[in-house]
C-alpha cells in the first residue's frame, strides 16, 4: 500500500501558507477545508492554501508538495482514525462514524494519486470553476532514477496541464499581512 506524506523541501512552505505541514505527516488533497468558503473571495495565504495546498492531517497545515512512500494496514488506519477524529473535532462531523467513512474515502482518493514509483513527488492545482471544485495533479520525478531530492535540483513534470494565468508572488506574499 502506498500513501503520500508531506514533504518540505525548502521553508517557503512556513511562509506562504498560514499554517504549515510538519514534515513526514500522512497528507490528503484536503478541498473539503474549503467547503463554507467563498473561493473568489479568498486573499493571501488562505487562497495559496485553497490553490495549491495538500491537507497535513496530524497539524492540519498545508504543504506544497507531497511524496508518495511505503504503508502498512496498520499506517493506513491510524490515519483515517486521526483524520476521522479531526473532522468531529473540527469539521463538525456528526458522529467518529460517520467521520470515519469520510476520512476513508479522503484517503482512498489519497492512495489513487500513488500509481507511481515511490518517493515520485505530486504537486496540485485547485480551482473553482462553473460552481465546483476541480483539483489537477502532477507527477514530479527526478531524472535518471532516485536521487536525494534538493529543492530546485530536479524535475521531469509528467500530467503537466497548460499553465494557468494565476501567478505567485511568494515575496510579496511573505511581506503581506494576513487577517
Amino acid at each position: 500500500m502506498k500513501l503520500l506524506r508531506t514533504i518540505r523541501l525548502d521553508p517557503s512552505d512556513t511562509f506562504i501558507f498560514e499554517r504549515a505541514a510538519e514534515p513526514g505527516e500522512w497528507a490528503v488533497p484536503g478541498g473539503f477545508v474549503f467547503f463554507d468558503a467563498d473561493p473568489a473571495a479568498l486573499e493571501g495565504k488562505s487562497r495559496v492554501a485553497f490553490r495549491s495546498g495538500f491537507l497535513g492531517i496530524a497539524s492540519l497545515g498545508f504543504s506544497t508538495l507531497v511524496q508518495i512512500v511505503a504503508a502498512s494496514e496498520a499506517d493506513h488506519a491510524a490515519a483515517v482514525e486521526c483524520l476521522a477524529e479531526r473532522l468531529v473535532a473540527r469539521f463538525g462531523a456528526p458522529d467518529l462514524a460517520t467521520a470515519r467513512r469520510a476520512a476513508a474515502e479522503e484517503f482512498a482518493f489519497a492512495a489513487s494519486l500513488t500509481d507511481h514509483p515511490p518517493d515520485t513527488l505530486i504537486a496540485m492545482h485547485r480551482v473553482h470553476a462553473d460552481g465546483a471544485i476541480r483539483e489537477t495533479f502532477r507527477t514530479l520525478k527526478p531524472r535518471g532514477g532516485a536521487k536525494p531530492l534538493r529543492a530546485f535540483s530536479f524535475l521531469e513534470v509528467e500530467d503537466e496541464e497548460p499553465a494557468t494565468r494565476d501567478q505567485l508572488d511568494l515575496v510579496t506574499l511573505a511581506r503581506k499581512e494576513v487577517p
